[in-house]
C-alpha cells in the first residue's frame, strides 16, 4: 500500500513539472505581457520628444486621437472635411449664415467663413496653431493676399480665437512671401507653404515669417519622375535633403523662422528628419508612427547646423528670387502645380456651397 501511494506521489510530481516546463516558453504571450508590449514607447511618442508634432489634417476626430500640438489645413483638407459627415451640420450653418449676410460674392464669403468655423473647432483640441490658408488665386496679388489674410483674422476674432492662435498660410511666391513681410508687421503671423527651395527660404527668413513648410515629399516624386527611378533611400531621399539645407542654414545664420517640414510620403522621410522645429503629418503616418514600437533618433541638431552647413549667407532681392526659381526646375514646376492644385479644390469646395446656396 505505501509502495503504491510513493509510485503515485512520483507520477503526479513529474507531471506537474512537465507541465510546467512546456508552460514556461508559453509566458511572452500572456496577457500581462503583451499589455507590457502595447505600452512600449511608440515612434510617434519617442518622436514627440525631439520635434513639434503637428496634424496635417481638418478631421476633427483624427486630431482628438492624435493630441498634437498644433493643425495645419488647406483647401484639399477642407474639401475632404465638408464631404465627412460630422461636418454636415457646419457646413449647413455656414450657408445659412450666408444667406443672411446678402453678400455680393457669397460663395467665396461662405468658404471663407466655413474654413474659420473648421479652424476654430481645431482651436479648442489643440494648444498651439492653428493654420488657415489665403484663396490659392490669389498668390500672384500681393494687395489683395494681405486683405484676405485680415479679413480671415477678423473673421476668428469674432469667434473668439485670438490672432495669435493663427498662421495665415500664403504659398511662397514673390508676391506672397511680400504679403507675409505685411502682415508679420501688423501682427499676424503667418506660414508660407508650397516651398521647395532654399531661395524661397531665404526669402522668408528676410521677410521675418513665423513658419514655413518647406515640402519633402512632392520634392522626391518630381526627383523620381525625372530619374527615373522608384525610390530613394530616405537619408538621400532629395525631400529630405532639402529640408536639411534649409534647417541647417536657418540655425546656423540664427533665423528666428521656425522650419516645419511637410508633404511626407513616408515614415522614413519623417525619421530622417527628427528634430526639426516642426513636422506636419498626416493621420495615416500618425498611425503607422504610434504601431511602431521603436525609439526615435535625433538627426537634425540646432548645435551641429554650423558644421552641417558650409554655406555662406544668401542675398536674395526679386531679381535674383526669380532667377534662382528659373534655374531650379524642380521648384518652379512644384510650386505652380501645388497652386493649381489648391485652386481645383477651392473650386470643389464653392461648388458644395453653391448647391446649397
Amino acid at each position: 500500500m505505501i509502495n503504491a501511494l510513493r509510485t503515485l506521489t512520483i507520477l503526479l510530481l513529474t507531471t506537474l513539472l512537465t507541465t510546467t516546463r512546456a508552460f514556461l516558453p508559453r509566458l511572452s504571450l500572456t496577457p500581462h505581457y503583451r499589455t507590457m508590449k502595447k505600452h512600449a514607447t511608440s515612434s510617434r511618442s519617442s518622436l514627440a520628444d525631439l520635434t513639434t508634432i503637428v496634424a496635417d489634417t481638418g478631421d476633427i476626430n483624427a486630431i482628438k486621437k492624435y493630441q498634437p500640438t498644433d493643425a495645419t489645413t488647406n483647401p484639399s483638407l477642407i474639401y475632404k472635411a465638408m464631404l465627412l459627415p460630422e461636418y454636415s451640420d457646419l457646413v449647413s450653418s455656414a450657408i445659412i449664415h450666408t444667406k443672411s449676410l446678402k453678400s455680393s460674392t457669397p460663395v467665396s464669403d461662405c468658404l471663407d467663413y466655413l474654413s474659420v468655423k473648421i479652424g476654430t473647432q481645431i482651436s479648442t483640441i489643440v494648444p498651439g496653431y492653428v493654420s488657415t490658408e489665403v484663396d490659392a488665386r490669389l498668390s500672384f496679388d500681393t494687395d489683395a493676399t494681405v486683405e484676405k489674410a485680415r479679413k480671415l483674422i477678423k473673421l476668428y476674432e469674432e469667434e473668439g480665437v485670438d490672432k495669435s492662435r493663427i498662421l495665415v498660410k500664403i504659398a511662397s511666391t514673390w508676391e506672397g512671401i511680400k504679403a507675409a513681410e505685411i502682415l508679420q508687421k501688423k501682427g499676424i503671423t503667418c506660414n508660407l507653404t508650397l516651398l521647395f527651395s532654399m531661395s524661397q527660404a531665404v526669402a522668408c527668413a528676410d521677410a521675418k515669417v513665423t513658419l514655413i513648410s518647406p515640402f519633402v515629399g512632392r520634392i522626391m516624386d518630381w526627383y523620381k519622375k525625372s530619374q527615373g527611378v522608384s525610390s530613394f533611400s530616405p537619408s538621400e531621399d532629395p525631400g529630405v535633403m532639402s529640408v536639411t539645407d534649409i534647417y541647417n542654414y536657418y540655425k546656423k545664420f540664427e533665423i528666428d523662422t521656425i522650419v516645419m517640414g511637410a508633404s511626407f510620403r513616408n515614415v522614413g522621410e519623417i525619421l530622417e528628419l527628427a528634430g526639426c522645429d516642426r513636422l506636419t503629418i498626416s493621420p495615416s503616418l500618425l498611425e503607422e508612427l504610434e504601431n511602431t514600437p521603436t525609439p526615435v533618433t535625433r538627426k537634425l541638431d540646432s548645435k551641429l547646423s554650423e558644421s552641417r552647413y558650409s554655406g555662406e549667407k544668401i542675398e536674395v532681392d526679386e531679381k535674383k528670387f526669380r532667377y534662382m526659381m528659373n534655374e531650379d526646375a524642380m521648384a518652379t514646376e512644384k510650386l505652380a502645380e501645388g497652386i493649381r492644385g489648391f485652386i481645383k479644390d477651392i473650386e470643389k469646395c464653392e461648388e458644395v456651397i453653391r448647391k446649397g446656396l
